[in-house]
């Protein structure tokens, strides 16, 4: 089992960590939206919120360590045209930083009241309280309209790699499923 990246494709860290991450999101996404219509009365209030916020907190911490992760390993040689190989490039920088801005709106959205994070129980992430005017308001926005263009620079990645495989018939799709050590998908 080949855990580091190659020339060809990716290790299973990378595709874990990607898969894993791609779930996390999409579920992230989809209880974000659910959960801004609860109402006090309803037994989701406390409990999705605070579920939301500790899985968010976590996919911070895997998102660095896939970061680091990357920066360590080879990249796999890019395939098509150098100004798909450019635009792949240009999303997943957008899709960092789309990250990272969710990341970074959610935790001043959520200690605006001075609050620490209670990570499941498990540890409390301070609180800098309110940094500025309208902080929570602010914040709120910002993560939210984050999380939409996330989600549909998400859809547009898919859909690249769906055109990469169905269309283009390489390996672009297939090397983020399984290693293998050539391009043409041979796992000896």
């Amino acid at each position: 089992m080949r855990l580091a990246n190659n020339q060809f494709s990716f290790g299973w860290v990378s595709i874990v960590i990607h898969w894993l991450s791609a779930i996390t999101i999409v579920g992230l996404f989809a209880v974000g939206w659910w959960m801004v219509d609860l109402d006090y009365y309803s037994e989701w209030y406390q409990t999705a919120p605070h579920w939301h916020v500790s899985v968010g907190i976590l996919l911070c911490l895997v998102t660095v360590f896939r970061l680091i992760w990357r920066w360590c390993q080879p990249s796999p040689k890019g395939i098509g045209a150098k100004w798909e190989q450019i635009a792949a490039f240009a999303a997943h920088t957008i899709l960092y930083l789309l990250l990272f801005v969710l990341f970074t709106a959610g935790y001043l959205l959520t200690t605006a009241d001075g609050r620490g994070i209670e990570v499941f129980n498990w540890f409390t992430l301070p609180s800098m309280g309110e940094l500025f005017e309208k902080q929570e308001q602010l914040s709120g926005d910002i993560h939210e309209f984050a999380a939409y263009g996330l989600i549909a620079l998400a859809l547009i990645h898919a859909l690249a790699a769906f055109k990469h495989h169905f269309i283009n018939k390489d390996e672009t799709l297939n090397r983020m499923l399984k290693p293998s050590k050539q391009l043409n998908g041979d796992n000896k």
